[in-house]
């Protein structure tokens, strides 16, 4: 299954000059852990709740004077549209990341997370129990 049938449209995305409580604000009020930092749809960088942990709280740093850009994961993993469930996996698994925007070239078009993934794999696995409960015999 291609990964554009499978991501979210609706990507959650801020400027590189966000101010850190902005950002932190959009996922609450959003519901979710990361905020894609873009310039005219392109994304150059990341942040997540854990990035606001690790480098904000931890360091005790001084948020107000904190912009995406300062705080952003630039090393940036994503995947095509076209790509399929396990190449979106594999990319989480040997990067080490949860989330994956989907681009199409350079252009912001989605985002793919694990938990998205693994949603998609439990529907799966609940079909295939209803499979093998209409095949086996009552006890």
């Amino acid at each position: 299954m291609p990964i554009e049938d499978l991501a979210r449209e609706a990507v959650v995305s801020a400027r590189p000059d966000a101010p850190v409580a902005e950002l932190a604000q959009q996922m609450r009020d959003e519901s979710v852990g990361s905020v894609v930092v873009a310039e005219d749809n392109q994304p150059t960088g990341i942040v997540t709740d854990r990035d606001l942990a690790t480098r904000v709280i931890a360091e005790e740093a001084e948020a107000d004077e904190l912009t995406a850009e300062d705080v952003m994961s630039t090393d940036l993993c994503s995947v095509d549209p076209g790509a399929g469930f396990y190449q979106a996996a594999q990319e989480m698994s040997e990067n080490g990341v949860r989330r994956l925007p989907v681009c199409e070239g350079d252009e912001l078009v989605g985002i793919i997370t694990a938990d998205d993934l693994t949603e998609l794999l439990a529907d799966e696995h609940e079909h295939l129990a209803a499979v093998i409960q209409a095949q086996r015999p009552s006890y």
